[in-house]
């Protein structure tokens, strides 16, 4: 038995280095790396992803990681509560990676609030899952009988998708009487086996021999797999083809049209005839190649059969065998590079995204982290990030293919309320491929802007004797912020205007701003006054703004004009003198008036409206002097009475009247002599008639009222003292002076002498009743001048401060027990 041994020690040292490698990346880029075997059952544990990261369990959960992959299946999950990473789906290794080493795939772990970003790789270690296999069950060679002995013969390999100390280890040929079995390693890590002719074949002797191939692998437990090799001997053929080149080297575009030429594999034959026609084929290709490449079995050309894709291979080995029909062949190798084409645009994937961020962000706030990925390589691989230019924010790169936009500058909802971002990726190819995404991020509101009011001072006028409460003008202001910061309140700042009270004054109405007048205004006591009236938004903290308000009381011509000249009195008279001697305009008096309105309210006229003799006197109508208007004479009368009516000029207007007196005479004498015969105002006559008819009428009123209340009072009295007499009380014995009552005997049988002891106006109807009279004390007055009668019951109710006798006052005096003493004595003498 013939053994073939395939050293694996220099791909686990390559293996191992690369792990180190990686390792030592990881600890730079915050990564991390688990290794797992394949086909681990679901919940099978990984690794713990927060002890290695450094991660508080709390951080996982309440930054809600997640793990993001590039593809749609994820075979790893994570635990947030425990910080692990699990088995969430089977792993077969075989269909993850084929025949790659090492085998892993890579996820991202993101965090938010803030968002960090973590990448994990996982190593998936091959297990002894899958048995060697061949291709066909058997084998059948022709092999002519002149072939001379160390010729060899090609057979196809065995297959394993297990890799390293799993795969194919070693190569069985059994029996080995003619044949001997020879492995050669190729450099792209296949196997080429041939078998060897050690023994010359006669086919007289033996016409067919049957072989049998075994393929093992190093695995735990071992797997094996056989084929049948059955040769034919045939008679002699001389010369074996021969191929132009051992080695074919050939590229192909991928996606190239199906039929396209890659190469052409060419080989002679010195034979003539039938042994000299040459054919072509591809015994051992595997099953991808196998699906792509084709080769023309008369002229060796290899065409294209599929869709050549770069991304999935990169380089296809073919073994073409060159054969004659006498059973000679040859074998060469045709090597195709695949040439990748631009055909793969780059993918956008959105790890995390905030479409809300608060205008008070400081430049360099994260609100997107994007992953970046183009399937083809070198430069069609190649990738360049944007956004568009019109906008605060910028895309900055972190980790190997995540980018991540950023605030560049401050941001003002009150400007732009949202932002539609637009990022553009781009290879480097030829043509070049680009991808968008468009992204919408809308701005929070932060108050930020105070109130603003359309002008910072307000002036309204308002007619005095204005309605309280009636609305005297609106204010309003604007605030460029949104929602609560954006609702306003107003209130007015306190302060005293001539000593009242601002709110005495006015009032505001804090939602709509508009103001009330509180009171009623008088210009003539205050004319106009100003306040601060502030504007309040309901943010947090609130901002405010303050606008001034200037009221100006308008005047009404509500007062009507004084008269201060000549002065009014009730009783007295004041006449003005005109010597009969006055000449024509002579100035007799003059009429002053005011008026506390003001403007044209306050512009006074004066009219001469009554008067003993129109013809002798007149008042200017705008000073108020009266001035003759024609000579005095001796026909004049000496009295002379002029009403003079003054107007203001307000609209209605006002006015008021005076009367003045003027005398024509020469001399004082005549003028007293005149006026002490002068009747009494008829009004002021009128009105002390009048105020004496009233103060009768009260003095009446009061007289009848009190004459009313005495006699009521006495009839009540006198009912009070009926009700005492007929009553039955409890009675107090009374005895008289000098009077002994011993054992019950004494000048008198019986005690009929009693008194009557009731409160008058008790809100009770109970009674305090006197003691037996045979609790009564009689103490003689050692100076047998009189006695006195101590009654134990009569000292306790006299005594008592809560008796009726003290607290009312209603019992029977001292003095008119003596009364009817007196009375019982006048009876007793009579009977």
């Amino acid at each position: 038995m013939f053994c073939a041994w395939i050293p694996a020690a220099r791909d686990r040292m390559q293996a191992l280095v690369a792990l180190l490698c990686l390792l030592k990346m990881s600890s730079v880029t915050a990564q991390a790396r688990y290794s797992v075997p394949e086909e681990q059952s679901e919940g099978s544990f990984v690794g713990n992803i927060a002890r290695d990261l450094g991660l508080d369990l709390q951080r996982l959960v309440g930054g809600n990681a997640r793990i993001i992959t590039k593809d749609s299946q994820q075979y790893v999950d994570l635990n947030r509560e425990k910080g692990i990473l699990v088995i969430k789906e089977r792993i077969d290794r075989e269909e993850l990676c084929g025949k790659t080493t090492p085998c892993s795939f890579s996820f991202e772990v993101i965090l938010e609030n803030p968002i960090q970003l973590y990448r994990v790789t996982v190593e998936v270690v091959d297990v002894n899952d899958n048995s060697p296999s061949f291709q066909k069950k058997e084998i059948n060679l022709k092999i002519v009988e002149s072939v001379a002995p160390g010729t060899r013969f090609s057979l196809v390999s065995a297959d394993d998708p297990d890799v390293g100390i799993n795969d194919i280890q070693r190569y069985v040929l059994k029996p080995l009487d003619h044949f001997k079995l020879e492995v050669q390693n190729q450099p792209d890590g296949g196997t080429f086996i041939e078998i060897v002719l050690q023994n010359a074949l006669d086919r007289e002797k033996e016409d067919t021999h049957t072989l049998v191939l075994t393929a093992s692998d190093g695995g735990e437990p071992r797997r094996s797999g056989t084929v049948s090799i059955h040769i034919t001997v045939l008679d002699a053929n001389d010369n074996a083809p021969v191929c132009h080149r051992s080695v074919y080297k050939a590229e192909v575009r991928e996606n190239s049209p199906e039929g396209t030429v890659v190469t052409t594999v060419e080989a002679d034959d010195a034979d003539k005839g039938v042994n000299g026609e040459v054919t072509f084929s591809i015994p051992h290709v595997g099953k991808e190649a196998k699906q792509l490449f084709d080769v023309n079995v008369a002229t060796g050309e290899i065409r294209v059969l599929g869709k050549v894709d770069f991304e999935k291979s990169k380089t296809f080995q073919l073994n073409v065998r060159a054969s004659d029909h006498g059973g000679y062949s040859d074998t060469c190798k045709v090597i195709i590079q695949v040439i990748d084409e631009n055909d793969n645009a780059p993918t956008i994937q959105l790890m995390s995204f905030s479409n809300l961020i608060s205008e008070d962000s400081p430049p360099g706030t994260t609100i997107a982290v994007v992953n970046v990925d183009d399937e083809d390589s070198e430069r069609n691989g190649l990738v360049r990030c944007s956004i568009n230019s019109d906008i605060p924010f910028k895309i900055e790169s972190s980790l190997t293919g995540y980018y991540t936009i950023v605030t560049e500058s401050t941001l003002d909802r009150e400007t732009n309320p949202e932002y539609n971002i637009t990022m553009t990726v781009s290879d480097q190819g030829f043509p070049p491929l680009s991808s968008t995404k468009n992204m919408n991020v809308k701005v929070s509101d932060v108050n930020d802007n105070p109130p603003q009011f359309s002008q910072s001072e307000y002036t309204m006028n308002i007619p005095e004797n204005n309605s309280p409460g009636c609305s005297v003008f609106t204010v309003s202001a604007t605030d460029a912020d949104w929602g609560q910061n954006a609702r306003l309140s107003y209130f007015l700042e306190e302060r005293e205007i001539n000593g009242i009270t601002l709110t005495n004054l006015v009032s505001v109405n804090s939602d709509s701003g508009v103001i009330h007048a509180v009171k009623l205004f008088d210009y003539e006591q205050i004319k106009c006054f100003e306040f601060n009236i502030s504007a309040r938004d309901a943010g947090s903290p609130p901002l405010s703004s303050v606008a001034t308000l200037k009221i100006v009381v308008q005047d009404k011509n509500d007062n009507p004009p004084q008269v201060l000249y000549p002065v009014q009195t009730g009783g007295s008279m004041v006449a003005e003198m005109v010597p009969r001697s006055a000449d024509v305009g002579y100035l007799v008096t003059k009429v002053v008036a005011v008026d506390v309105d003001s403007g044209q309210n306050a512009w006074l006229s004066y009219k001469l409206q009554k008067a003993t003799d129109r013809a002798l006197f007149e008042v200017g109508l705008q000073n108020g002097e009266i001035r003759t208007i024609r000579q005095v004479t001796d026909k004049d009368a000496v009295k002379q009475r002029l009403t003079v009516i003054v107007e203001d000029n307000g609209q209605p207007s006002r006015s008021a009247t005076v009367i003045v007196n003027v005398a024509v005479a020469d001399s004082f004498p005549e003028v007293l002599s005149e006026f002490s015969e002068f009747p009494h105002d008829k009004e002021y006559n009128d009105n002390l008639t009048f105020y004496l008819v009233l103060a009768l009428a009260v003095v009446s009123f009061l007289f009848i009222t009190c004459l009313v209340v005495i006699i009521s009072v006495k009839i009540y009295r006198w009912r009070q003292s009926r009700i005492l007499y007929h009553s039955s009380l409890p009675v107090i014995p009374y005895y008289p002076p000098r009077y002994s009552d011993t054992l019950g005997t004494g000048t008198l049988p019986h005690v009929y002498n009693y008194e009557v002891c009731r409160t008058t106006d008790s809100r009770k109807s109970d009674c305090k009743f006197g003691r037996a009279g045979s609790q009564n004390v009689l103490i003689m007055d050692p100076s047998s001048t009189g006695t006195m009668q101590r009654m134990q019951s009569e000292k306790s109710i006299l005594d008592d401060p809560d008796s009726p006798l003290e607290t009312v006052g209603a019992a029977v005096s001292l003095r008119s027990k003596y009364k009817a003493y007196k009375k019982e004595l006048h009876l007793r003498s009579l009977t």
